[in-house]
């Protein structure tokens, strides 16, 4: 995996959670803008499944196992869209603070995916 990569969605991820908290503790919904700044997350994590998947296709293989790997990415890749979805139906400061805590998740899974792929090790 690139960690370049990973490390940028990690802090786009809490920066999404910081921002989207505030929302909340301002009691405020998501707003256009929150939805910009999810595509952006969104965007990357797209990014980083397509590279973990050719990477896999180019025989790489992950330290901790490619079936756990792919189930990550996966999960990665969803987690912000779907809790921005979930945020469309929760029009109250709920809305924003479900984003922020997918965005905490994205931040976790990345950590994770690091982790699996090999953490650095050779």
């Amino acid at each position: 995996m690139i960690d370049a990569l990973t490390a940028a969605i990690g802090v786009t991820a809490l920066a999404l959670a910081a921002w989207c908290g505030f929302a909340a503790y301002r009691d405020e919904p998501t707003k256009d803008w929150h939805f910009i700044g999810m595509a952006v997350v969104s965007l990357l994590g797209v990014v980083q499944l397509i590279v973990g998947l050719v990477q896999l296709g180019g025989g790489q293989t992950p330290r901790d196992g490619t079936a756990i790997f792919v189930a990550y990415l996966v999960g990665a890749a969803a987690c912000v869209p779907a809790t921005g979805f979930l945020s469309l139906s929760e029009r109250t400061r709920w809305g924003s603070a479900t984003v922020a805590a997918g965005a905490v998740v994205l931040a976790v899974l990345e950590v994770r995916l690091f982790d699996i792929w090999g953490g650095g090790h050779a």
